[in-house]
């Protein structure tokens, strides 16, 4: 029978559709993230009662709905709130951008050249363990308050963890695959690109979802330590007035949009895995 024959035979009986992998996987990811916010609101409510937290400090998820759209002025705020969470968002993606890129180029290295893992890992391993905010006047004097320093600040939560998954995930690679490219001709760049990377997309996929909110924890500090702009300075500024409910209302918004937007990367990450026949890893 020939390769057309064979690709345009139906399925058999009971097979299951290609779409069905991905429909499940995302429904999975869906009923995650719901148990997590049921969790999440639980554990909130559970511990203002618990440490009998005074109702002028302590909102619960009820307070923060009627700041955000019952209140007199809540349809200012929440005109306030997506102005800054544009900024933020727009922080964060540089950062996400910037990070995974540097991951990945400084991964390719790493599993190309073996000796440049000993001077990679130890610079990506010191920049995760110092605490940002003492690092944070070094940078802002290096790159200034813009752009960059945000970029640099999100990159450098997001490298380490996202770097280490990558590598393992290029290395993955049997021998047997590497030996049949090498043997065909192909070079161990070709090795890297054509089955190294492809081989190493759940690993990829994973250091996105970790990369998700580590850009926004990065974008936050960004924000706070340099730019004065974004719900970063926001919330330390609303603080600063005893602005109690603003607080709680910019750190609620921020946190349910780093849940979506990680549920939006589990989301691509099995539309992508289904697609290259790997959706039970993802």
């Amino acid at each position: 029978m020939s390769a057309d024959l064979l690709m345009s035979a139906p399925a058999a009986p009971g097979a299951p559709s290609g779409r069905r992998p991905l429909l499940a996987a995302a429904l999975r990811a869906v009923g995650t993230m719901v148990l997590v916010l049921a969790v999440v609101v639980g554990l909130w409510v559970l511990a203002l009662k618990v440490f009998d937290v005074s109702s002028y400090v302590g909102k619960g998820p009820l307070d923060v709905v009627d700041i955000l759209f019952v209140d007199e002025d809540a349809a200012e705020l929440r005109s306030e709130i997506a102005g800054l969470l544009g900024r933020t968002l727009l922080d964060a993606g540089i950062g996400f951008v910037a990070g995974m890129l540097a991951a990945i180029v400084l991964a390719g290295v790493v599993v190309r050249y073996r000796a440049a893992e000993s001077a990679v890992m130890p610079v990506a391993l010191i920049l995760q363990t110092v605490p940002l905010i003492a690092l944070a006047p070094m940078l802002i004097l290096l790159v200034g308050r813009g752009y960059p320093i945000v970029a640099v600040m999100s990159a450098v939560v997001v490298l380490f963890p996202a770097l280490v998954n990558i590598v393992v995930g290029l290395r993955s690679v049997s021998p047997q695959m590497r030996d049949l490219v090498l043997v065909y001709g192909g070079s161990p760049m070709t090795v890297l690109r054509t089955v190294a990377f492809p081989s190493a997309l759940p690993a990829l996929f994973a250091s996105v979802r970790i990369a998700v909110p580590g850009s926004m924890t990065g974008a936050l500090l960004a924000e706070w330590l340099a730019t004065g702009k974004g719900i970063g300075y926001a919330v330390i500024s609303a603080a600063g007035r005893s602005q109690i409910g603003k607080v709680w209302a910019l750190v609620v918004v921020i946190t349910l949009v780093s849940l979506l937007l990680y549920l939006i990367a589990q989301l691509v990450e099995a539309a992508v895995l289904s697609r290259f026949g790997q959706a039970g890893r993802a």
